[in-house]
């Protein structure tokens, strides 16, 4: 124990045979120096290092030190109602209590000042950080201890007992005491428990085993999660869609530029989504613009926006662009390959080192986004034609995503069709419970030119004009043809410019005994033979007339006699 020199108010040094070799201050008074004078009374103190001396009504404590040949007594006044003062004074065994609280292998102490510098440190404590004795003082203690929360109690003036922390990985039980100068907190210290009886092990080991298995549990379901809250939007179990959706969890997570090539209908902006979320931009928003939806003027100012006054009809503040948007986010630029040439030489600017500038503006702007790109056109051959750059399409290439047409995946029919009911029968105000499955055979029998687009417009329809609570064929109306307006040509056109699925009546015929059905199929098969002839047999080019897949050409010609 170390007493400040103010506190001292005496000093009185005896030698072996009990007289009196120095004296100062208080230590001069006879009556003390008969005290310590006196053997048993000595052999007491001694014995116990803190000794109460009493002269008359003043009460004061003497501190023991034995060293050879000599014993110095420093005496200093005792604080009333101390509790300290009281324990020692009591105990007689008091200094051996007070080296055990500092130097227990059970628990350790640390004490800071105001600032939160270290004053002391128990010898468990540094040997359980790897510290030498003593590197710790003078040092912050969140630069010993960052999770340390005896801040708090600085802070607040109030105790914490009994918390739990992760000290190094094991789970401690902690408490934390302001220490007090009247109502001011001039520091703080806190005992930790390093040991202790083996109900406190068996919970700290439990608690450190479950926070762990809950942190992994944690990962993997929000990684799982997220894998199927994006991906879920995008049916599909056939090989080319599983592959589709591997493709995309693996691209997502790498920072480069994309490029989704598909035809219409087949659901771009959805995988676009996806990538995005599965990203680590996905805190973001993504920013959607569609260049072939914008007039040519306004595709420059939709992407990099413009000051304010810059054009005719322009906001008096001026707008922020899509890029400018896109910050730290994703950019997704529909049909890119519609862009005008002067608008993807800025586009390519932007892309290499991220700077822009408004349209009208001086000043230039940065954007950390990710491009996604996707078009429906032949890129190839527009690069061939002057219409696109060849180094902008390697800027917006680094992955290149195919989407498959749905003619490639018919047997991804039965799920989407279950998918779309099961979203949209609250929406549309009808309750389908089953679908017949003579729906799916006479899906899987179109040739969908408008992919996945025109399927759910179709199931919208038949969902509108279903007769109870099962969806048939003729929900489809059958004997109309699929609606295909607005599709190209060799869509809709059929042999000698007769729309595809038109009956006439040679092909209907005065047979009243077939059925609507086999009436269909007679027309079909009178229409694929016209073409079969027309084109000397090319089943690609007849395909293409009638807008049907190759295979479904191949089913029926196999169907049909004489072919």
């Amino acid at each position: 124990m170390v007493v400040d020199n103010k506190d001292i108010l005496g000093i009185i040094v005896i030698n072996e045979a009990g007289t009196v070799t120095y004296c100062t201050g208080i230590g001069c008074e006879l009556r003390l120096q008969e005290q310590v004078a006196d053997k048993e009374w000595r052999s007491e103190a001694c014995l116990r290092r803190l000794m109460p001396m009493n002269i008359d009504d003043d009460e004061y404590l003497c501190l023991v030190w034995e060293l050879p040949e000599i014993t110095v007594f420093l005496i200093s006044e005792i604080e009333k109602n101390s509790s300290f003062m009281e324990f020692v004074t009591c105990v007689d065994f008091s200094l051996e209590i007070l080296d055990k609280m500092f130097d227990s292998p059970f628990d350790g102490m640390i004490v800071v000042n105001r600032e939160g510098k270290l004053l002391y440190m128990s010898q468990v404590h540094e040997d359980s950080l790897g510290l030498t004795r003593g590197e710790a003082l003078g040092r912050q203690i969140t630069d010993i201890l960052p999770n340390s929360k005896i801040h708090r109690v600085l802070e607040t003036g109030k105790s914490e007992v009994g918390q739990l922390q992760d000290l190094m990985g094991t789970i401690r039980i902690v408490s934390r005491f302001p220490v007090k100068n009247e109502d001011e907190t001039i520091g703080a210290y806190g005992r930790i428990m390093f040991r202790g009886p083996e109900a406190v092990q068996k919970m700290s080991h439990e608690l450190s085993k479950l926070k762990d298995q809950i942190e992994r549990y944690k990962k993997e379901i929000t990684s799982l999660r997220a894998d199927e809250v994006h991906l879920d939007s995008i049916v599909g179990s056939s090989d080319c869609m599983q592959q589709l959706k591997e493709d995309i969890k693996k691209v997502a997570k790498l920072d480069v530029p994309v490029l989704l090539l598909g035809e219409s209908g087949t659901g771009k902006e959805m995988v676009a989504q996806a990538i995005h979320q599965l990203s680590r931009r996905h805190h973001h928003k993504m920013v959607t613009v569609n260049a072939a939806a914008l007039p040519s003027t306004l595709v420059e100012s939709e992407l990099f926006g413009y000051e304010a006054g810059a054009f005719t009809g322009a906001q008096k503040k001026g707008r922020k662009g899509k890029f400018e948007l896109a910050d730290k986010s994703t950019l997704f630029l529909d049909e890119i390959g519609d862009m005008p040439m002067d608008v993807q030489v800025k586009l390519l600017r932007v892309l290499q080192d991220g700077v822009f500038e408004h349209v009208g503006g001086d000043r230039e702007l940065y954007s950390d986004f990710r491009l996604v790109s996707a078009t429906n056109r032949d890129l190839g051959q527009l690069i061939e034609e002057n219409d696109f750059r060849l180094d902008l399409y390697y800027r917006v290439s680094s992955v290149i995503i195919h989407l498959p047409p749905l003619k490639e995946r018919l047997e991804d029919i039965p799920e989407l069709v279950e998918y779309y009911i099961s979203k949209s029968s609250t929406r549309l105000g009808r309750t389908i419970h089953q679908v017949n499955p003579s729906v799916y055979s006479y899906l899987q029998e179109q040739s969908w030119p408008g992919n996945v687009r025109q399927l759910l417009n179709e199931l919208e329809r038949a969902c509108i004009f279903c007769e109870g609570s099962e969806l048939t064929v003729d929900a489809f109306r059958p004997e109309l043809g699929l609606q295909q307006t607005g599709l190209p040509k060799a869509a809709r056109v059929g042999a000698e410019g007769r729309p595809s699925g038109a009956l006439s009546a040679q092909s209907i015929g005065p047979d009243s005994e077939k059925t609507l059905r086999e009436r269909l199929e007679d027309v079909e098969s009178e229409l694929i033979r016209e073409a079969m002839t027309r084109h000397d047999g090319n089943k690609k080019r007849v395909s293409e007339e009638l807008g049907i897949s190759r295979s479904y050409l191949y089913k029926k010609l196999d169907q049909s006699p004489g072919e």
